[in-house]
């Protein structure tokens, strides 16, 4: 039957999605497009957030500058001309509350007739089960690159073309460890647990808002601050009042706190350590809170934080 769907794949909000082949031409928010390309899926374009404006974020891009991808602006403002003379056989966005995508007008999805996958990255998975789940989509997109270390995820077939580009497969790892190679996380986690347990150091993570107001982060509403947490990093919370994922305050509370090491929000919409007032006698290191949910990213983001303790 010429209409017999081959290829499936159950999303983070119990969409199951399915095509008479696999897609080859895949659209992508930013941080789930940087992801698959370090998964060894190379994205035709990606689009942004609410947040970003007409230009790529390069803090966010990763390697999708690198690989010449193409970024199409925010994604609730996408010409759908546009998008559909990309040809996109799947979309790709991120979900943080399981129900809906966060970047992209469902809607757009719908009028083009592309199936949309939304993967989970709010606090309801632990930060090894979101990732898991993009090596699980890579995996499930033909990418050789999403197979190795990781609970749950299979062993892949060959790579298509999209998983041959040499971007998409530079060695994140600068050493040769093939354990390291597989799974550069857990080397990069271990070295943190060791630099935790060498430095009292106490550590706020915020976004900058402004001159007389910043946005501090709740651990447990963040899955990478929750994993640092439990890898023995001192990472505070910045006590009672509104908002589940930031307590919003002045500068004044963030310095009260008196950490040690503040991980600002690096982030072209946030405002950065050079234009917001000293947090106490705190040094700064920053933290993107859309790093892609890929081992390779993560792996470097745990490897700075292990250095900005120990510095």
């Amino acid at each position: 039957m010429s209409d017999m769907k081959v290829w499936g794949f159950t999303d983070d909000r119990g969409t199951a999605l399915g095509a008479v082949r696999g897609p080859e031409r895949v659209v992508a928010y930013v941080r789930a497009g940087a992801a698959l390309l370090d998964l060894g899926v190379t994205p035709v374009a990606v689009y942004g957030s609410g947040h970003d404006g007409e230009g790529l974020d390069p803090v966010k891009a990763g390697e999708l500058e690198a690989a010449g991808v193409p970024y199409l602006g925010p994604g609730r403002a996408l010409d759908e001309a546009r998008l559909r003379s990309l040809g996109p056989e799947l979309i790709v966005d991120v979900t943080y509350d399981g129900k809906s995508a966060y970047a992209l007008d469902e809607g757009l999805a719908e009028r083009l007739g592309v199936p949309l996958a939304a993967l989970s990255v709010g606090n309801e998975l632990p930060l090894a089960a979101i990732i898991g789940r993009f090596r699980e989509l890579a995996a499930a997109l033909g990418a050789a690159s999403a197979g190795g270390a990781s609970a749950g995820t299979a062993s892949l077939g060959a790579p298509t073309g999209a998983a041959a580009d040499p971007v998409a497969h530079a060695d994140p790892v600068p050493h040769g460890d093939p354990v390291a190679l597989a799974d550069p996380v857990a080397p990069a986690e271990a070295a943190l647990r060791d630099a935790a347990s060498r430095a009292d150091v106490t550590v706020l993570a915020l976004s900058g808002a402004g001159s007389d107001q910043v946005h501090l982060a709740r651990p447990q509403a963040w899955p990478e601050l929750a994993r640092l947490r439990e890898l023995g990093v001192q990472v505070v919370d910045p006590g009672p009042g509104p908002g589940a994922n930031w307590l919003t305050a002045d500068w004044e509370h963030a310095a009260a706190l008196r950490p040690d090491l503040v991980l600002f929000d690096s982030r072209a919409n946030a405002v950065g350590p050079e234009a917001f007032p000293p947090v106490g006698h705190a040094r700064v290191a920053p933290w993107n809170p859309e790093t892609p949910p890929s081992p390779a990213a993560y792996a470097r983001f745990f490897e700075g934080i292990a250095q900005a303790l120990l510095h």
